[in-house]
């Protein structure tokens, strides 16, 4: 099939009844389980998967988790019920701020933030982001630190290695303990763990190994992000949840997936990506997005950059093999 702007539109009708039977089957079959627990923040992933099991289990046989802590977005709790509400599915709320308060996670992060910005504190918020143009040959995948007072004065710097080590380090402490409580509740029930992630996260690493990257079924993590919005329409997930910008919902300042880490818009992304795997000539892609030869070569390097520098989080644990 030539390459062409709707290239990665797909039946969503027959994907989603495809990706019934496979939940269906992997849960029922392969893990022994009888249900599915899934985290629900009110973003676009999460929804679909939860509607999808829904739709394969029967609501009956899943449980949302709404596990908020003192940053997270308001949003998030109100879009997880209405959503629960659509499907029919029971919802319950995990707070977990003192559980973070306790591991850490605030002060740690608070520290390294300080090593940057000495004047901040907790009546700031703060984020990090990446240029957010990743087809500019010049850019490159920098990180910093962005902190923002009540007033609305915001100051943005480049962050030495051990900041930017230690804010990562310690804001990690919300998606591992995230999935330490879904575990609590999938084991109290005896039934299995749904992961979230979609391809553009699995693929180039944009997760946290043992915290969201870690599930016992990924129903959705072959699938690009455009793709999953085509299942949301199909599904009939709440509007506002489909029109909601997906954020990483981790820092206190509100960040896109965009700015933080994608560092592109996922129609063009997803469509560079497609183009890649299929041996698309540059040539081709770039008259169909627009872009000149030169960003679809940079945007194709920098997505394969990606998957690379990340394989060792979706590695499983080595084993000292003393055959060899």
């Amino acid at each position: 099939m030539a390459y062409s702007k709707d290239s990665l539109t797909i039946d969503a009708e027959k994907v989603a009844n495809q990706l019934c039977e496979v939940i269906l089957s992997q849960i029922g079959g392969t893990l022994k389980k009888s249900g599915a627990v899934i985290g629900i923040s009110g973003g676009i992933d999460s929804s679909v998967c939860a509607a999808l099991c829904a739709k394969a289990l029967g609501p009956q046989k899943v449980l949302g988790v709404m596990m908020p802590e003192k940053e997270s977005s308001g949003d998030s709790e109100k879009l997880a019920r209405k959503l629960g509400e659509k499907f029919g599915f029971e919802t319950i709320k995990e707070d977990i701020t003192r559980g973070l308060a306790g591991l850490g996670c605030y002060s740690e992060r608070n520290e390294a933030i300080k090593q940057v910005f000495p004047e901040f504190d907790e009546s700031w918020k703060c984020k990090i982001i990446i240029p957010t143009n990743i087809l500019e040959k010049k850019t490159f995948n920098v990180f910093s630190l962005c902190i923002e007072n009540s007033a609305g004065e915001k100051k943005t710097k480049r962050m030495p290695l051990s900041a930017y080590l230690q804010i990562v380090a310690a804001s990690n402490f919300k998606q591992r303990l995230r999935m330490t409580t879904l575990y609590y509740h999938a084991e109290k029930k005896n039934w299995a763990v749904i992961g979230t992630g979609n391809k553009d996260e699995h693929e180039q690493g944009f997760f946290v190994k043992y915290g969201d990257g870690g599930a016992d079924l990924k129903p959705i993590g072959h699938l690009f992000k455009m793709q999953v919005f085509q299942l949301a329409e199909y599904l009939g997930v709440p509007e506002d949840i489909i029109n909601r910008t997906p954020t990483t919902d981790t820092y206190s300042s509100e960040v896109t997936q965009e700015e933080f880490f994608f560092g592109l818009d996922f129609y063009r992304m997803d469509m560079l990506w497609h183009a890649l795997e299929q041996n698309i000539p540059a040539k081709e892609v770039a008259k169909v997005l627009d872009l000149t030869i030169e960003q679809v070569e940079t945007g194709y390097a920098n997505i394969k950059r990606k998957i690379l520098a990340t394989e060792y989080l979706r590695m499983e644990p080595l084993m000292a093999d003393m055959q060899k």
